[in-house]
């Protein structure tokens, strides 16, 4: 069975966290559609980079109605 490509690395996904990471350490919480649209970066970029940092337990998810706020662990 063949690998399946995709167009996003994992080097690119890497980087977009600690970009996610940097981006919620100078403005605090935001919610997801802030998020991506502050990181310049493909939605689902940002979102793969979002369950990145939740594996590591750094950062929190929480929901305020229909919408998801992402925060760091001590914000």
């Amino acid at each position: 069975m063949a690998p399946v490509t995709t167009a996003f690395g994992v080097d690119q996904i890497g980087e977009a966290a600690g970009d996610v990471w940097q981006l919620l350490h100078a403005q605090g919480p935001l919610t997801y559609a802030k998020l991506a649209k502050q990181l310049n970066a493909p939605r689902d970029v940002a979102m793969q980079a979002v369950g990145w940092l939740a594996r590591e337990g750094k950062i929190r998810i929480r929901e305020s109605g229909r919408t998801r706020i992402v925060a760091l662990h001590d914000q």
